[in-house]
């Protein structure tokens, strides 16, 4: 009878301690039975001589020793509690189950991808609700990640281990470095994307000097601007060699033919043949026997004269020119006419549209 009191005394007093121990009163806590003496002798107050205080200010420009910056990874992960927690007596006895064994590395690399696939360090802290950034970071054995400032103050405030999320209980941290990387990354991305944007703004303002805008405004005041630049520079260049000058001048008038041609090749699209199948076919329709501009009978193919005698239209050696607008001429005709006309592109006789040509044989 007295073993079963001195037993039940036992099991008592563990199952007490575990308790408090479990709720961090470590002062009342069999484990540590001196600790409540030397914390009273800590916050006990002592007399300081003002002569003998000296005022310390941080300057922050303390800087660790050379050795221990070459040793230390700043992006190296690490385990904050990588041994286990002693035993209290009612685990000892086996009356309360142990905490877990810590995690080797094949786990915690399994923790880390669940965490991964959950995005814990792309959304922001779940306490403080803010980007981590570069500050540091955490991982808790239940795959929540936090800041490490954020999870200290939790604790010190629940005064308990339990995780803010799941409420796990007794878990294990881990300082990894992912958020950082993430936040890196997305730093560069933006500075990627700004210097991509001024070398953008960079080239088009250039862009805008050399190649003539599409709309007829703008068209007009880009070449006035042009001709202002090269009068100006005439006129600078006036007391300079006249080969020089020469030279300057065959360079711009070259430069504006290669631009009007562009012009050209731009506003004008070409015709295939089919087009012109179809042209042809709407300007023997219209029955042109000779040509409006010469009075002269034109000379047709062979092969569409539709049974009309040969006989009836005298030889001639101009050949006949289709123009895109289903009008013909005689070659040499349309050419003189060409010469004759003073726009930059020639215009039919007869529509005074832009045409686009071609000779039948």
């Amino acid at each position: 009878l007295h073993r079963n009191k001195i037993c039940l005394a036992l099991t008592a007093v563990a199952l007490q301690d575990h308790i408090l121990h479990n709720l961090q009163l470590q002062n009342l806590s069999l484990a540590d039975p001196f600790k409540s003496k030397t914390q009273s002798k800590k916050n006990s107050y002592k007399p300081v001589k003002k002569e003998t205080v000296r005022a310390v200010v941080d300057t922050g420009l303390k800087k660790t020793s050379r050795h221990q910056q070459k040793n230390e990874d700043p992006e190296k992960e690490y385990v904050l509690d990588p041994c286990p927690q002693p035993l209290t007596l009612a685990q000892q006895l086996g009356l309360v189950e142990p905490p877990a064994m810590p995690l080797t590395t094949e786990e915690w690399e399994h923790v880390k991808q669940r965490s991964i696939k959950q995005g814990d360090s792309v959304q922001p802290c779940a306490i403080c609700r803010e980007e981590f950034a570069l500050q540091p970071q955490v991982l808790l054995s239940c795959s929540h990640v936090f800041h490490k400032a954020c999870l200290k103050a939790f604790e010190r405030f629940a005064g308990k281990k339990t995780c803010p999320m799941c409420r796990k209980i007794q878990y294990q941290t881990r300082v990894i470095h992912d958020g950082a990387r993430l936040f890196k990354i997305k730093c560069a991305t933006r500075i990627q994307a700004f210097w991509r944007g001024h070398i953008v703004r960079k080239w088009y303002k250039k862009l805008r000097k050399t190649v003539p805008p599409k709309d007829a405004k703008l068209r007009k005041k880009f070449f006035e601007e042009k001709f202002s630049e090269i009068c100006q520079r005439l006129l600078n260049s006036y007391d300079t060699r006249i080969d020089e000058l020469f030279s300057e001048i065959d360079s711009n008038v070259a430069e504006s033919q290669n631009v009007f041609q562009q012009l050209d090749k731009k506003l004008g699209p070409g015709i295939d043949e089919v087009e012109w199948e179809k042209i042809q076919m709407q300007a023997f329709r219209q029955d042109i026997v000779d040509c409006p501009i010469c009075i002269m009978p034109l000379i047709y193919p062979t092969h569409l004269q539709e049974g009309i005698p040969q006989a009836s239209y005298p030889s001639c050696s101009s050949k006949t020119v289709l123009l895109s607008c289903s009008h013909m001429f005689h070659s040499t005709c349309v050419q003189a006419f060409e010469d004759f006309s003073l726009g930059e592109r020639p215009i039919c006789p007869l529509c005074r549209s832009h045409y686009q040509k071609k000779i039948l044989n």
